[in-house]
C-alpha cells in the first residue's frame, strides 16, 4: 500500500511542480521515449540475465506490493510453535514430534501458524533440521555451520533480485540520454525548419533524459532497497529459527530455546519478555487441557 503511494507522491510531486511552474503536461507524454528506454532496459535485462534468475526476480518484485517485513504477530507465533513442538520432545521424548515434521500442514503445533506453513523457505528449514535432531549424532557446532551455510545459500540467491533491479536502475540514465540523443538527431534534420518546430523536437529529446532520471531514482532504484530489506527481514526470520534449533541441540529447556531466539529479533519487531512468557502460559495451559 505505501509502495503505490510513494510512487503517487513521486508522480504527483514531479509532475505537479512542472505543471505550476507553468509546463504543458502533454509535452512528457512522449511514448516514443518510453518505448525507446523501456525497450532498451528490458533488452539489455534479457541480454545479462539467466533465465531462472529472471523468473525468480520477477516473482520478487511482486512482493514489494504485497506488504512489508515480518511483523511482531508473526515472530510471537513462531516462538510459540517452537515451545510447543520443543515442550512435546521434553515431555514425550523426541521421536513423538516426528508426525508433526512430516506432515506440518496436519500438525496440530503447525497448523495454528498460517504464515510459517505459506513461507516454504522457512517451513522446510525448520522441519530439515528436526529431522536431522531426530537421526541424532550432529553435534551442536556442526549442526550451526550447517545452518549458516544454508542461510549464506540463501542470502546469495535472495541478493539476485535486488541486485538486478538496481544495475536496470543505474542504466535507465544513460538509456534516457541515448533517447535525448536520436531526438537531437531528429531536430539537426530539421535545423532549418521554424523556431517554434526545432524548440518542440529539442523539448521532445529532453524529455528521455527526464524519463530515465525519473524513473531510475524515483522508481526502480527505490524498489531495489525494498527488495533488499525485504530479504534482510526474511533472513531474520530463518536466523530466529536457527537460533533456537541450536539452542535446543545445546540441551537447553523450550523456555530458554525460545529466549534465544527472541533475542535474535530485530528490537523494532521482537515481542517483549512479559509478552512471550504470558504466550507460553497459553500455550502451556491449551496443551493441558
Amino acid at each position: 500500500m505505501f509502495v503505490i503511494i510513494g510512487i503517487a507522491v513521486v508522480i504527483i510531486g514531479v509532475v505537479g511542480g512542472f505543471v505550476l511552474e507553468g509546463g504543458p503536461v502533454l509535452i512528457l507524454m512522449q511514448w516514443v521515449e518510453f518505448l525507446i528506454i523501456g525497450g532498451a532496459a528490458i533488452g539489455s535485462l534479457l541480454v545479462g540475465t539467466p533465465l531462472p534468475v529472471l523468473k525468480k526476480m520477477l516473482g520478487s518484485v511482486g512482493k514489494v506490493f504485497k506488504g512489508s517485513g515480518i511483523s511482531k504477530v508473526e515472530y510471537l507465533n513462531l516462538l510459540k510453535t517452537m515451545f510447543e513442538l520443543f515442550s512435546i520432545a521434553q515431555r514425550d521424548g523426541l521421536i513423538n514430534i516426528e508426525p508433526h515434521i512430516e506432515d506440518p500442514a496436519k500438525s496440530s503445533v503447525f497448523s495454528k501458524n498460517k504464515f510459517l506453513l505459506s513461507n516454504h523457505h522457512a517451513l522446510h528449514f525448520f522441519t530439515d533440521t528436526m529431522k536431522l535432531l531426530l537421526g541424532g549424532g550432529v553435534p551442536p557446532h556442526d549442526l550451526e555451520a550447517m545452518l549458516d551455510a544454508d542461510l549464506d545459500s540463501h542470502h546469495l540467491e535472495e541478493a539476485h533480485a535486488p541486485s538486478l533491479i538496481q544495475k536496470m536502475g543505474d542504466a535507465l540514465p544513460g538509456l534516457g540520454i541515448v533517447a535525448a540523443v536520436l531526438g537531437i538527431i531528429i531536430t539537426m534534420q530539421a535545423i532549418d525548419g521554424p523556431p517554434e518546430v526545432i524548440g518542440h523536437k529539442v523539448a521532445v529529446a529532453l524529455v528521455g533524459t527526464f524519463v530515465g532520471i525519473l524513473a531510475s531514482y524515483g522508481f526502480v532504484q527505490p524498489i531495489a532497497t525494498h527488495l533488499e530489506l525485504l530479504s534482510q527481514f526474511e533472513s531474520r526470520y530463518l536466523e530466529c529459527i536457527k537460533a533456537g534449533m541450536v539452542a535446543y541441540a545445546k540441551g537447553n529447556s523450550p523456555i530458554v530455546v525460545v529466549e534465544f531466539a527472541r533475542r535474535s529479533i530485530f528490537s523494532t519487531d521482537r515481542p517483549s519478555f512479559v509478552e512471550v512468557e504470558k504466550a507460553m502460559r497459553e500455550a502451556r495451559s491449551q496443551a493441558s487441557k
